[in-house]
């Protein structure tokens, strides 16, 4: 087990904000269990709730092209109207499949990180496997955008062997399997300092998979609007983070995608509100504690 930290507590945002905001678009497209790509099974998650044995499950994969086909532009547009810089978290065989799923956002100014792989679970792989699943993920983006990424998020749990192999691979400036916070915070993993940052599977758009509470739009944006309005208040006294999860072939759909419209109409109109990408809270929080900087290839933005 690792050692976590405290942190200053009058530690601040850039221009004295009182909350970062982080808006984390996950890239899983082309990365889903599908027995025509040759997977040993179909995957069995998205707004339908079904598993299909032996045979291609065409409906599956139809609703993850659909953030493919339009709920990547969506997204995009939206995010370019209100000029936010979000992370992209990718995984690396949707973007070996589709490469312009990274080299867009980073063109446009976003970062992208890594989501694995495949849209797994890390928890029960064995170390050799992950550890080259970690490698493929990172050859995939850079070949993409011409940048390795600096960030990493594990879907659902991660194994205890996970934050030492992104280490041993080098250039992992943070990771995000962490929901345990509202601010980030360093371990010490391997003999050196690393980032946390913690992420969030309540305002977060999976919601509107059947049971989980989100129908209409405004259910999101409700919802998200609560969790700013309560860190922005207790921002005042002390710095605040809140990451906002989406996915493109779930914001992305035309009843649901005025959720991510009102949220961030409600967010810019206060003072005082950082939007940052992953990477920049996780350089910035390296600069607050006062430890090395780290090699980045996604440098501030101009």
């Amino acid at each position: 087990m690792t050692e976590r930290r405290s942190f200053p507590p009058r530690a601040g945002w850039p221009g004295g904000a009182r909350v970062a905001l982080s808006i984390v678009v996950n890239v899983e497209e082309g990365a889903e269990y599908s027995l025509t790509r040759g997977d040993p099974h179909n995957e069995k998650v998205d707004d339908t709730q079904e598993r299909l044995e032996g045979v291609a499950d065409v409906c599956m994969e139809s609703h993850y092209a659909y953030g493919l086909h339009a709920g990547f532009r969506r997204v995009m547009d939206v995010l370019g109207a209100f000029g936010v810089r979000a992370t992209f978290s990718s995984c690396g065989r949707a973007v070996a499949e589709s490469p312009w799923l990274a080299a867009l956002p980073a063109e446009a100014g976003h970062e992208v990180s890594a989501h694995g792989w495949r849209w797994e679970k890390h928890a029960a792989m064995g170390e050799e496997e992950e550890r080259g699943n970690i490698a493929r993920t990172v050859s995939a983006i850079e070949a993409a955008c011409g940048r390795r990424p600096s960030g990493w998020h594990t879907r659902s749990s991660a194994s205890l062997n996970t934050r030492r192999l992104l280490m041993e691979h080098g250039g992992f400036v943070y990771d995000s399997d962490a929901y345990d916070d509202d601010l980030p915070y360093p371990l010490t993993v391997a003999g050196r300092q690393h980032i946390v940052l913690p992420y969030a599977f309540d305002t977060n758009d999976m919601r509107f998979r059947a049971g989980g509470g989100f129908v209409f739009a405004d259910d999101f944006s409700r919802y998200c609007i609560a969790a700013f309005d309560r860190l922005y208040e207790e921002g005042a006294t002390a710095p605040r983070m809140l990451s906002i999860g989406l996915h493109l072939r779930a914001i992305g759909r035309p009843a649901r995608i005025g959720g991510l419209v009102s949220l961030l109409r409600h967010v810019t109109r206060h003072h005082g509100v950082w939007v940052a990408r992953r990477i920049d809270i996780a350089r910035h929080w390296r600069q607050v504690l006062g430890l090395p900087a780290m090699d980045d290839p996604w440098g501030p933005i101009a």
